[in-house]
């Protein structure tokens, strides 16, 4: 380090590395974390001190909010006056604050809108009884007193808390590297703790947890945490507690009485609209708020039907809005020591403790300070009564009668001076009198606080008492009630759609509609120019509809979102990402545990269950493997594998058909052997398979060609039933140029 024209010349790491250390131990000792004392930040401190100065008690008139941001500025916290006044509304807050500190009059702000307070100018303000509790002690020298920003003044280093508050109000901060996020708890559950603790030093946190079972919010929702989860946080002094709307049912409408600690009405209903409006809450037609000065909290939901079921619903809403919350719970403070630590519940009450008692012990010591200084004036002013006439002898003939009277009586100065400003009045007969019960009176109360001061029993004594004194005055019921729940579940969208009975068409050019019903006939639809049917397939609007292409590739779309068939559709390229040059060959619509068999031109296939082809991917999902120079068939449906038959019909009329089951089921890939085909001419395109089916014995199968139909009845057909993956027999001459199998029933 080296000085030059008072410039002093420091390695940059060094600089920036104490400047953010000093910073940060600002923020965190002097911003942000409460003291374990009083339960307070600096600037909570500096408010509530200034309200006592100006007398704003809780039985004095209110005054202007901008009053008192004027003097915390001022005098105690010169920061941004907008950050100090939400400090103060905060604390008026019934719906922020278990115990607010402050009384508000004017507006507030509301639980929807905490932070739509007025203006300081229009509200006004005053401290709260509770807020007594903070202040009583502090002229008895129960706290240190430090210097203002400016030393101009003199500020309290704490409030001489009778409350443990830090517990009782909680508070969230964010310092440099660390957080708080304390939650508030009931004051007469937390007192009994202490007066547990105080009969039961060694008292283990299971005794303490019989008496604070988890934290009480200012709301009526449940806690739903497990009681496990909260003693591991009371034990560790980190977690998470989580909150639930609570609601009643109400002719055929739900109606929710109390929402979690700070969610705002409005928002909910905007989520549950939101759903509405997305079409992925049909289950709710319609909603209110029906919340009043009487109800604040009164939000009703109307389910379309009295058939919806509402334990479901809710536990939808509770896992897709914030009717369900969670809230971190991590209990870090500033310790008497002074330093910032997470403490768990049983060394907070202790620490807390021990403030307490530090706190009596100065006040008791300054009672009895004034009081030995009191007995020691009284003892003084005897004498006048004792000796009255060469008192007053002294006093006319002495110039200086102070010292004769010290060394005449043996006076100390103090009680000299005590004796020389006695009115003429006060030396009638009744003064003594006065004098002397006061003597005694006194003598009685010293000696009873130095018994207490050299008593740790009657001091754990005194502490009791003043706690529950406290405790009556300013305690109440649980809030909150901590509830067991299981935990809420989203409906599946398959669960919240409303299930009917559709046909999803798809046209030869990919486009897509979907019409209610299941007596379509997708032939008669319109179609564009140019376009023509492919495939169709029945199913339920709330289950996905799954579409192949000519790679091999399946797709999902959920089935409600598809378009209307009273128009031509969509194209299923603005919804899906297929490899270029990829066409769409079918579709497939049913029961997740519905069968379908694919199959590739090359002459392989497999049976695969529909839940295995469903995926949320727009570029979709492997599923045929398709050999090279191949394109796949479209997906047939599998009624029953036991009893049908799979027919293959080549493009040159060789057909083979063979017993359904023999056919492997897979996942996924290219599948065993259908019917054979030369591979020399595979490749070429020479032979393929033109197209499949699936029949069983009561049904007939129409060769569609350039001619007439061809029907095959099931004793013409089974001329051509072999072993799977041979190749079949070739059809009549004149029908051998096939373009289709179809169907039909006899």
């Amino acid at each position: 380090m080296a000085t030059a024209n008072n410039i002093e010349h420091i390695p940059l790491r060094e600089y920036v590395e104490k400047a953010y250390l000093d910073y940060s131990m600002y923020v965190i000792l002097d911003r942000a974390l409460p003291h374990i004392g009083d339960g307070l930040k600096p600037v909570q401190r500096r408010i509530i001190y200034a309200m006592s100065e100006l007398g704003l008690k809780s039985v004095s008139k209110f005054k202007k909010s901008a009053r008192t941001v004027g003097d915390v500025l001022g005098k105690f916290h010169p920061h941004g006056d907008a950050a100090c006044y939400e400090a103060l509304v905060l604390m008026a807050q019934p719906f922020s604050y278990r115990h607010p500190l402050i009384e508000g009059q004017g507006n507030f702000g509301s639980p929807d809108d905490p932070k739509s307070f007025a203006a300081m100018r229009y509200t006004e303000s005053r401290l709260s009884a509770y807020a007594d509790a903070l202040l009583a002690e502090l002229e008895e020298g129960t706290v240190d007193w430090v210097p203002n920003f400016d030393g101009t003044l003199r500020e309290p280093a704490l409030l001489p808390a009778q409350v443990p508050n830090v517990l009782l109000n909680g508070t969230t901060g964010i310092a440099v590297g660390m957080a708080t996020d304390i939650p508030p708890h009931n004051l007469r559950e937390v007192v009994n703790a202490l007066v547990h603790l105080l009969d039961n030093p060694k008292a283990t946190l299971s005794e303490i947890f019989a008496h604070v079972p988890g934290p009480d919010y200012p709301t009526e929702a449940e806690i739903i945490t497990p009681k496990s989860d909260i003693k591991d946080i009371y034990r560790t002094g980190t977690g998470s507690i989580r909150m639930r709307a609570v609601y009643t049912e109400e002719n055929d409408e739900i109606v929710i009485t109390a929402l979690p600690y700070q969610v705002s009405g409005s928002k909910i209903l905007e989520q549950i609209a939101q759903q509405m409006q997305d079409k992925k809450l049909p289950l709710v037609s319609d909603l209110r708020d029906e919340s009043d000065h009487e109800n604040p909290t009164r939000l009703v939901i109307i389910p379309r039907s009295n058939r919806v079921d509402v334990e479901a619903l809710m536990d939808h809403l509770f896992a897709t809005t914030d009717l369900e919350r969670t809230y971190r719970v991590n209990l870090n403070m500033i310790g008497i020591d002074g330093r910032p630590q997470v403490k768990g519940l049983l060394q907070i009450l202790n620490e807390w403790l021990d403030y307490r008692a530090t706190t009596v012990k100065r006040r008791l010591q300054f009672r009895l300070d004034d009081i030995n200084h009191r007995l020691h004036i009284l003892a003084g002013l005897i004498v006048v009564y004792l000796n009255l006439d060469e008192v007053i002898r002294i006093i006319r003939k002495e110039d200086e009668p102070k010292p004769v009277l010290m060394k005449r009586f043996k006076l100390s100065e103090e009680q000299a001076d005590a004796i020389l400003d006695t009115k003429l009045r006060h030396l009638a007969r009744l003064s003594e009198m006065q004098i002397r019960k006061e003597q005694e009176e006194l003598t009685q109360e010293r000696d009873d606080i130095e018994k207490t001061l050299g008593s740790s029993a009657r001091l754990k004594k005194l502490i009791r008492q003043e706690l529950q004194i406290n405790a009556e005055k300013f305690g109440d019921a649980r809030q909150s009630p901590i509830v067991a729940r299981k935990e809420a579940q989203a409906m599946k969208e398959t669960e919240i759609l409303p299930s009917e009975p559709i046909t999803v068409v798809l046209s030869n050019k990919g486009w897509v509609r979907a019409a209610k019903g299941h007596d379509i006939d997708p032939y008669s639809l319109n179609y564009k120019a140019g376009d023509q049917f492919q495939a169709s397939a029945v199913g339920r609007s709330n289950q996905p509809a799954v579409f192949l292409d000519t790679t091999g590739r399946a797709y999902s779309l959920p089935a409600h979102t598809l378009p209307s068939a009273r128009g031509q559709g969509e194209p299923l390229t603005g919804k899906l990402n297929p490899p270029p040059g990829a066409e769409f060959v079918g579709v497939m619509l049913g029961e997740s545990d519905q069968l379908y068999v694919l199959a590739s031109d090359a002459g392989y296939g497999f049976i695969v269950r529909l839940g295995e082809l469903y995926g949320k991917n727009r570029a979709g999902k492997a599923a045929l493997s398709v050999p090279k120079g191949s394109r796949s068939l479209g997906p047939r449906l599998v009624a029953d594998i036991e009893t049908e038959y799979l027919a293959a019909v080549s493009n040159i009329g060789h057909l083979l058909i063979f017993p359904l089951k023999d056919l492997p089921q897979l996942a996924k890939g290219k599948g065993n052997k259908l019917i054979s085909i030369p591979s020399s001419k595979v490749g070429t395109r020479e032979e393929y398979v033109k197209d499949i089916a699936i029949l069983n014995e009561n049904q007939n199968l129409l060769i569609i060609g350039d001619g007439k139909p061809f029907t095959m009845k099931p004793t013409d057909w089974k001329y051509y039933v072999g072993e799977r993956s041979r190749r079949g027999n070739l059809l009549p001459r004149g029908c051998r140029h096939v373009k289709t199998l179809k169907v039909e029933t006899t």
